[in-house]
């Protein structure tokens, strides 16, 4: 399922999804104190761009809290709820349930994606 599932995902949505937070990341990078958030972005594009057969598990500090408040205001809410609603959009087929549970979890890890670590299974 992790080969087919990530290129239909890719199709369908992984690649829109994975270029927003990489342009997320560019916009974080261009000031220095952004470049720590500006990498994570481009961490978390890889997993947008194919999730199957990859899991998220949260951990979190200092750092990520504050962090993850910046981020939630600045670009987390705009990519939360792109990645809802197209996950919305994806249940409303049987055959997109898989793809849309798959939307979900970015959204959860755009609202928090700092303490977040990707998970290989």
């Amino acid at each position: 399922m992790g080969c087919l599932g990530n290129t239909v995902w890719f199709l369908c949505s992984g690649l829109w999804q994975g270029i927003s937070w990489g342009l997320a990341g560019v916009l974080w990078s261009i000031t220095i104190v952004g470049i720590p958030i500006g990498k994570q972005c481009f961490k978390l594009a890889s997993l947008v761009f194919f999730p199957f057969g990859k899991e998220i598990q949260y951990r979190g500090n200092t750092f990520s809290v504050i962090a993850n408040f910046f981020w939630m205001i600045l670009s987390g809410i705009p990519l939360a709820v792109s990645a809802f609603l197209n996950g919305v959009l994806l249940c409303c087929t049987v055959i997109g349930i898989p793809f849309g549970i798959q939307c979900f979890k970015i959204a959860k890890l755009a609202l928090s994606p700092f303490g977040a670590v990707i998970i290989y299974t």
